[in-house]
């Protein structure tokens, strides 16, 4: 008799517990949320987030607060996020590095799939070559032929291993048949001040992050790594046009939610983003910062996470790109 009350005792509070979540579902939001972005402050990844910021808090009726939690090429941060409660109070709104950091981290503490749910994209752009003014290469060839002439002389840093920054150097490295040290930084901000100082002469970056260096001139741009020009830089040329064959690496912004967040929450976090993204203002800053805002359905991001997770292993195994 005393076993058949615990079982009925369990039963209850289970059934109790699933309707309590599922009342609070319903009630989603009711207080602020938590978006972690796995970079500091004034990193591209930064720089979207807050533009999303505002119009998302609106949308959803509940502030929307900014977490930067850095380092590991945004794995600290998003293996906090996969640990946080499935409640939708904690985002994850990370970059495209989501998708290769499986590829050169060999032990993650997190599962980039089974761990979070994708709620959708935000917005696409590329990453920009940029260089210290007084840096003597002038050109991407020159660059090339400093790296030829001076081994393992020529520095880039990134935003971290595995960001699509340290994919893109490793990548312009291997097909022009060179050595170039990769510098990783915990963000896009710290590199940015390094190369300023002339600590390192190049950086690979998303444009958001570099975009008003490159404009007051504190930071010279050499190239885009898209296979088309970016409309913030008209001027600055593709690594296609320069000669780099089959080469492009399109970074893109999106936010995730811990595995076993209700289908509901999902969908109106889904819902709110969609609605954001087009309003006039939200792009035309996005624009600015040579982004273009693309939304999608949560499955639309599932399927391209689950394809990058394939591309990018099999590019940086060819290009033998590893955590340093």
């Amino acid at each position: 008799m005393r076993i058949n009350n615990i079982l009925v005792a369990t039963v209850v509070w289970v059934l109790s517990f699933g309707f309590i979540q599922a009342v609070n579902a319903q009630a989603w939001p009711t207080k602020p949320i938590k978006f972690i972005v796995p970079y500091p402050p004034g990193g591209g990844t930064d720089v979207i987030a807050r533009i999303m910021q505002e119009p998302l808090s609106q949308a959803l009726g509940q502030q929307v607060i900014i977490d930067n939690r850095g380092g590991a090429g945004g794995s600290i941060g998003t293996d906090i996020a996969a640990k946080s409660p499935a409640d939708g109070y904690t985002v994850l709104f990370t970059l495209s590095s989501h998708t290769i950091n499986p590829a050169i981290y060999p032990k993650l503490a997190f599962d980039t799939e089974k761990d979070f749910l994708p709620v959708s994209l935000v917005a696409s752009l590329p990453q920009i070559l940029v260089a210290n003014p007084d840096f003597p290469a002038k050109t991407v060839k020159e660059v090339i032929d400093m790296a030829k002439t001076k081994p393992d002389a020529v520095s880039y840093a990134s935003v971290g291993n595995g960001s699509p920054g340290h994919l893109a150097g490793a990548m312009m490295a291997n097909s022009a048949g060179v050595n170039m040290m990769h510098i990783p930084y915990r963000g896009g901000g710290p590199a940015i001040t390094d190369v300023i100082a002339g600590q390192v002469p190049l950086l690979w970056v998303s444009i958001p992050a570099a975009a008003n260096y490159v404009k007051t001139g504190k930071l010279r741009a050499l190239a885009v790594s898209t296979v088309k020009r970016s409309p913030v830089f008209p001027e600055v040329p593709t690594m296609a046009e320069l000669g780099f064959k089959d080469y492009e690496v399109d970074s893109w912004y999106a936010m995730f939610v811990p595995a076993k967040t209700p289908q509901i929450i999902v969908d109106r976090l889904n819902k709110a983003t969609i609605k954001v993204l087009s309003e006039p203002n939200v792009k035309e800053k996005l624009i600015a910062q040579g982004a273009e805002a693309v939304g999608s359905t949560p499955a639309q991001l599932g399927t391209i996470v689950t394809k990058e997770l394939v591309k990018w292993k099999k590019v940086t195994k060819e290009a033998s790109i590893k955590a340093e």
